[in-house]
């Protein structure tokens, strides 16, 4: 009988229609074995000493892995033969290639990670004019239970590394063309605390990957202990959730407002404003007949008074066996208009992806897994 992993595999090379590559398996996480991909400065540097190589040594590697985006030990060629066949015998760099990209008529692509044996991930590249954006993700699944989302119905399976995380960036061909970063795919960031500090930490390092912090936004539901620890840790930006002003809405819709109230996340806002050189922004996705009346409008206006902020109007893409339908256009432009005459700027945000599932709250494994084990 086959493993559980083979039969995965199986599973996915024989019914997935995208473009796909070989799969990819993540890298093993004894520590002994562990991927170099996801090391901070200071573990690199211990690497290099348990391994007898003088100090410069550790630069030097941690460069090829972020900043030159080394995928193999070959290409390190300042760095000595013997110590490079030492280090392939003990760890993997720890890049994973994408296991299937799927390309929208707006030339978004969706692309799909293998994280572990039997579990993905999904991140989006999208480009426009003269920027490109990759939406990635740092859970498999994720624990939050927001009803709208197609991620949250999926459930939350793992989390993802550091490395996992920057994988998701620095193994994309489009690579070079990427200007900005949302965390904004699949799961909670500030759920996964620690490892995604610890990509921010690689992504913004001038000697790492070496983007600037202001390209940075991540996007968050309000998990208020760890968004106070992310306004002193990092110079990204922040984008909160929020979806509706009103509590009890909220609630029904968002079940984290039973344990950080929105109102109580405004306040730490206002407690603690973040630097003229970071923006902060709310995201608003818009159900027709929920949370799109002009009420809605003014009671956001006055939640947010006294905040340097912009707020993102969503369109929302329905997810199967969900009532929710979204907002009409007009409405859209109604509630963004009377924001404005409020002083508050606010935009109307393009849906990208759409045909390919990859527009915002579409990210999911779900119905792929289900749609293999029904074919298979």
């Amino acid at each position: 009988m086959a493993c559980v992993t083979d039969l995965a595999k199986r599973l996915y090379a024989k019914s997935l229609s995208g473009v796909k590559y070989p799969m990819q398996q993540a890298p093993p996480t004894t520590p002994e074995h562990s991927p170099l991909l996801g090391m901070l400065p200071n573990q690199i540097k211990e690497l290099c000493a348990s391994q007898g190589q003088a100090e410069f040594r550790a630069k030097q590697l941690y460069q090829w892995i972020y900043h030159h985006a080394a995928d193999s030990y070959d290409a390190m060629s300042n760095l000595p033969k013997a110590w490079r066949d030492q280090l392939a015998s003990g760890h993997q760099i720890g890049r994973v290639a994408p296991h299937r990209v799927d390309i929208s008529s707006d030339g978004t692509k969706k692309y799909l990670f293998a994280t572990s044996p039997g579990r993905f991930v999904e991140s989006a590249w999208i480009p426009e004019n003269q920027r490109a954006t990759l939406c990635l993700s740092t859970q498999v699944g994720c624990k939050m239970g927001c009803v709208f989302c197609a991620t949250g119905r999926q459930g939350f399976q793992s989390q993802l590394t550091a490395g996992q995380i920057v994988n998701q960036y620095l193994s994309l061909p489009e690579r070079e063309s990427i200007t900005n970063i949302v965390y904004m795919g699949m799961g909670e960031p500030f759920d996964n605390p620690e490892a995604v500090f610890d990509s921010l930490a690689l992504f913004t390092d001038p000697l790492g990957i070496g983007l600037s912090p202001h390209k940075i936004t991540v996007s968050t539901i309000g998990i208020i202990p760890v968004m106070k620890e992310f306004l002193v840790r990092s110079d990204c930006n922040l984008a909160i959730s929020i979806h509706s002003p009103f509590e009890d809405e909220r609630r029904a819709l968002m079940p984290i407002q039973h344990v950080y109230p929105i109102a109580e996340l405004v306040q730490v806002l206002k407690e603690n404003p973040l630097a003229a050189s970071r923006k902060l922004s709310f995201e608003y996705i818009m159900f027709a007949g929920l949370n799109d009346s002009l009420g809605h409008a003014r009671e956001l206006v006055r939640l947010i008074n006294g905040l340097r902020a912009q707020v993102n109007l969503i369109h929302y893409h329905s997810v199967p066996s969900l009532s929710l339908q979204g907002s009409d256009d007009q409405t859209m432009r109604d509630f963004q208009d009377l924001l404005k005459q409020k002083g508050i700027m606010t935009t109307i945000r393009k849906s990208r992806g759409l045909d390919i599932q990859a527009a915002c709250g579409l990210l999911s494994t779900k119905e792929l897994v289900k749609t293999t084990l029904e074919d298979f």
